[in-house]
């Protein structure tokens, strides 16, 4: 194994050596040209030079029949010297697109926005927790101005008014924000204040018109199709079973976060993350009926793949509730069970969601949100000083910001609240503008994949009657 490894590697830096040496060469010929054409340029301007001093000295010794002469070798030099210029402009057009035009094209494609006007009657309306989140109301209110102009959806900002008028005035946003409202893209809905971190999730009993619970009703009331906040997370949940209840069947709601994997493409759905520490097999089983409906409509995948975390990959690893569980997902016949996921194989894309109990989900979800500074920081101070470094450094920064991209949490700023009669999205509690932006997008997608009618459809099992 440690050989295949060693061989591996090797062939790694064999293959990187001679890419950039290919690179450096092209380069170099680039220059080379470049130097050339000028070389020759100086050379026949030199030679026009000459020549016109020829012109004047013939004109004077052999009047205007070798002046006319000279002339026309003139004109044969200006062409030679156009051609030459001409020929600098070709070999720079062609040879340096080679090095630079793929890095240009790498590095802008990762802030492509795709801005179609859609009709306000075509736009979903989601409600936002304005003042929910450890730096709100400002990142909340600019992620959804941005998002407005990212995806065809509205934004119903629930918060109060004065006071994200006054933040908004103060960080540049207003004049933004009023457009917005002048468009109807926006509505201010007031609010009191918001359920703070470090209260009780059962305080939403109390305070009727705290932001969430207001922002909670305008789903119920289906004035919006989808609720995202970035507030006391607990206070989400108990807001959402008070006012919107729990789907037939389901005893627990869980918050499911996407996690990447080696194929950007295909991200892998763990459930739950922290919406309840202590479980029964039951949940859990519960938690893979639900994943299996959104890994089906949001991520499109025809038969997803269902695991179960645990210390082993053989059946009678593990701890009372995990024996207890795989024995359930293991005669459920309604989804594709694949047994048993390790820690290791999370993110190895050979499952397509992972159920865990929320404890466990929540340790696993604040590690992967360490991993991208961590993995760049050690990137960073093992490339080359030095020149050739830096060099080397410059034709891998696209590579290197992708890489932050897939593994920073912002990117996946939302996890999805499933088995509750509507759509709500959780954002971390320190998310900035573009978590709110990916939380709304997933919001969308949510709405727009009609999650919430393919989850109604689980009560018909016969497992969530019993």
């Amino acid at each position: 194994m440690e050989k295949d490894s060693l061989n591996k590697k090797s062939r790694a830096i064999r293959r990187l050596v001679i890419w950039y040496k290919r690179n450096s060469a092209v380069t170099s010929i680039v220059d080379t040209a470049a130097n050339s054409a000028v070389t020759a340029s100086n050379v026949a301007g030199n030679v026009v030079a000459g020549a016109g001093s020829v012109v004047s000295t013939a004109t004077n010794v052999a009047g205007n029949v070798a002046g006319n002469v000279v002339s026309s070798a003139e004109s044969v030099v200006n062409t030679a010297s156009s051609v030459v210029s001409s020929a600098s402009t070709i070999a720079k057009n062609t040879l340096q697109p080679l090095v630079f035009d793929p890095l240009k094209r790498l590095q802008n494609s990762d802030n492509l926005i795709i801005n179609e006007e859609v009709p306000n009657s075509e736009r979903i309306w989601i409600a936002v927790d304005g003042m929910g989140g450890d730096y709100a109301p400002v990142p909340i209110l600019e992620g959804c101005l941005d998002a407005i102009s990212r995806f065809p959806i509205n934004i119903k900002f629930v918060g109060k008014i004065e006071k994200v008028r006054y933040e908004a005035e103060k960080v540049g946003l207003l004049d933004l924000l009023e457009k917005e409202i002048d468009n109807n893209r926006l509505e201010l809905i007031d609010s009191g204040d918001p359920i703070g971190m470090n209260e009780e999730a059962t305080a939403v009993r109390k305070r009727k018109d705290a932001s969430i619970n207001v922002a909670m009703d305008l789903v119920k009331t289906n004035k919006a199709k989808a609720v995202y906040s970035a507030g006391n997370s607990g206070a989400l949940m108990a807001s959402a079973i008070f006012r919107i209840g729990r789907l037939k069947g389901i005893e627990r709601p869980a918050i499911g976060a996407l996690f990447p994997t080696r194929d950007q493409t295909r991200p892998v759905l763990v459930l739950d993350v922290g919406a309840n520490t202590d479980c029964k097999p039951s949940y859990l089983h519960q938690f893979a009926l639900l994943g299996d409906v959104y890994a089906k409509d949001v991520l499109q995948i025809e038969k997803p793949r269902i695991g179960l975390l645990n210390i082993g990959e053989e059946e009678c690893k593990g701890n009372d509730l995990s024996i207890k569980t795989f024995e359930l997902l293991s005669n459920e016949k309604s989804f594709d069970f694949g047994g048993n996921c390790e820690g290791r194989d999370v993110l190895s894309g050979d499952f397509d969601v992972v159920v865990c109990d929320g404890f466990t989900g929540n340790i696993l979800l604040k590690f992967l949100e360490s991993v991208g500074g961590v993995l760049l920081d050690i990137l960073r101070s093992e490339l080359p000083r030095g020149r050739r470094g830096k060099v080397g450094s410059a034709f891998l920064k696209s590579n290197l910001l992708r890489i932050k991209k897939r593994l920073d949490h912002a990117e996946h700023g939302g996890a999805l609240l499933l088995g509750v009669n509507g759509i709500c999205v959780i954002g971390h509690g320190s998310s900035k503008s573009l978590s709110v932006v990916s939380a709304l997008r997933l919001a969308h997608s949510a709405v727009n994949h009609n999650v919430m009618e393919n989850l109604n459809q689980l009560q018909k099992l016969q497992v969530l009657n019993s």
